[in-house]
C-alpha cells in the first residue's frame, strides 16, 4: 500500500497540517482526511510500503511490537515529567527508537504537534501503531493536565497486557510443537515406512491380520488419494473461515469458545482480566465512563462479551449500575460483579477493577500451568498410541513370517 506525504488545512481552526499516511489511492486518502476535518491541499507519494513482486523480509523482523510502543511511551513519560518540552521529548524518543515504522510515526507526530495539533490527534493518524485506547488515554491526560502520569500508566498497562499474552503463548508453544511433531511422524510412517514393510508380504499367499490390512489400506489410500484429502481439508477450512466471519457464525463460534471444555475457562479469565485492567486504566486516566466502556469492548476479542458490555453501557445511560447487567449476562462470575458493585457504592471503582485484574492475572497463570501439565502427558499418550499401533501392526506379521514361509 502506498505511503503519501500530504499537506492540508484543518477546517475548525484554519491551521496548516502536514503528515504522512498510507492509503490505497489519493482519492481514498482525501476521503479519509475529509472525515477528520482536514482539507487536502497537496499530496505526494512517498514510497511503497509493500510490493507484490518484491518482498521485504526485513520489515517483518522490524515490525512494531507492543513492547516497542510501551518502551517509547515510558521514555516519553519520563522526559515530560523531567520538564522537557513535548516536542523535544518526542525528538529524543525518535533518536532512541530503532524500528523504522515507529520512528517514522513518531516523527510525523512530532511534526504535527509542532504545528499546534494535539498529541492525541497526532497519534490518531497512525491507528496501526497507536490504537483507540492509547489515543483516548492521551487525550484525557492532555485535558486533565496529567499527561506525564497517564503516559506512565499507559506504559504499565501495555507491558502488563503484553506480558500476560506472551505467558499464555509461551506455555502453549511446547504442547503445540509436540502435536505438530507427532502428526508429522505418523504421516511419515503411514506414507513411507508402511508401504515398504508391507511389500515384504505381497509374495506370501497368507491373509494378514485385520488391523494390519486396515493399516495397509489406509496407507494406500493416503498415498493414492492424498489430493482428495487435501481438497476436502481445504474446502472444510475455507467453509469454516467463511462461516466464522459471518455475523451469525462469529457469534455462535465465540459462544462455543466460552463454553468449551478446558480452554473455555481460560478464555473467560483472560477476557475478564483484560476488561477490568483496561476499564480501570481508562477511568483512572480521566476518560468518561461511557467512553471507557465503548473502548473496553474492543479489547475483549469476543463478540458475545462485547454485546454484554454494550448492554451494560445502555443500562448506564438509563441510570443503572455497571454490575447489574454484567451479573444478568451469566458470563461474569458473581465475585467480579460483587466487587464492581462495591466499587460503585464506595466510589473506588478503579481500585476494585484493578484488584479484579490482578486476581485474574494470577488465576490465568495458574490455569495455563494446569492446562500445560495436562496437555503434555495427554499428547505423549496420543502420540504413543498412534505410533505404537502402527508399529504393532507391522511387527506382529513380521514375527510370524516363518509361518507364512
Amino acid at each position: 500500500m502506498p505511503l503519501y506525504k500530504y499537506e492540508g488545512i484543518r477546517k475548525k481552526d484554519g491551521r496548516n497540517i502536514k503528515g504522512v499516511q498510507d492509503a490505497e489511492s489519493e482519492k481514498v486518502l482525501k476521503s479519509s482526511l475529509k472525515k477528520d476535518g482536514i482539507l487536502l491541499t497537496s499530496v505526494s507519494e512517498r514510497g511503497e510500503k509493500s510490493s507484490q513482486s518484491e518482498v521485504d523480509f526485513s520489515r517483518y523482523f522490524n515490525r512494531v511490537k507492543k513492547f516497542d510502543v510501551a518502551l517509547a511511551t515510558r521514555q516519553l513519560a519520563t522526559l515530560t515529567k523531567s520538564g522537557v518540552s513535548l516536542v523535544e521529548s518526542l525528538t529524543a524518543v525518535i533518536d532512541q527508537t530503532d524500528k523504522p515504522d515507529l520512528k517514522s510515526a513518531i516523527t510525523d507526530v512530532r511534526d504535527q504537534v509542532n504545528q499546534g495539533i494535539s498529541l492525541a490527534e497526532a497519534f490518531g493518524q497512525h491507528p496501526k501503531i497507536f490504537d483507540k485506547l492509547f489515543c483516548n488515554m492521551v487525550h484525557a491526560g492532555e485535558q486533565s493536565g496529567t499527561l506525564e502520569q497517564v503516559l506512565a500508566r499507559l506504559a504499565d498497562f501495555i507491558e502488563a497486557s503484553d506480558k500476560l499474552k506472551n505467558t499464555v503463548i509461551g506455555a502453549l508453544a511446547y504442547p503445540g510443537f509436540m502435536l505438530a511433531v507427532g502428526v508429522i511422524v505418523i504421516n511419515i510412517l503411514m506414507v513411507v515406512v508402511v508401504p515398504k514393510v508391507t511389500a515384504i508380504f505381497d509374495s506370501f499367499d497368507k491373509e494378514l491380520p485385520i488391523y494390519t490390512r486396515a493399516l495397509v489400506g489406509l496407507s494406500n489410500f493416503s498415498k493414492s488419494y492424498w489430493w482428495v484429502m487435501l481438497i476436502i481439508t481445504v474446502s472444510a477450512v475455507t467453509f469454516f473461515l467463511k462461516w466464522k466471519k459471518s455475523e451469525k457464525g462469529e457469534y455462535k463460534w465465540h459462544k462455543f469458545i466460552l463454553k468449551a471444555p478446558l480452554f473455555g475457562k481460560l478464555v473467560m479469565m483472560l477476557a475478564i482480566s483484560r476488561f477490568a485492567k483496561t476499564l480501570a486504566t481508562l477511568l483512572s486516566s480521566g476518560v468518561p465512563l461511557l467512553t471507557a466502556m465503548d473502548i473496553t469492548k474492543g479489547v475483549l476479542g469476543n463478540v458475545v462479551l462485547e454485546k454484554v458490555i454494550v448492554d451494560a453501557g445502555n443500562s448506564i445511560k438509563e441510570g443503572e449500575s455497571i454490575a447489574e447487567p454484567l451479573k444478568q449476562s451469566g458470563y461474569f462470575p458473581p465475585v467480579v460483579t460483587h466487587m464492581i458493585a462495591v466499587g460503585e457504592r464506595t466510589g473506588q471503582l478503579e481500585t476494585m477493577l484493578e484488584n479484579v485484574s490482578d486476581s485474574y492475572d494470577v488465576q490465568v497463570n495458574a490455569q495455563v500451568m494446569t492446562l500445560t501439565s495436562l496437555l503434555e502427558p495427554l499428547l505423549i499418550v496420543l502420540m504413543g498410541v498412534g505410533a505404537g499401533g502402527i508399529t504393532a501392526a507391522i511387527l506382529v506379521p513380521l514375527m510370524k513370517i516363518n509361518e507364512f514361509v
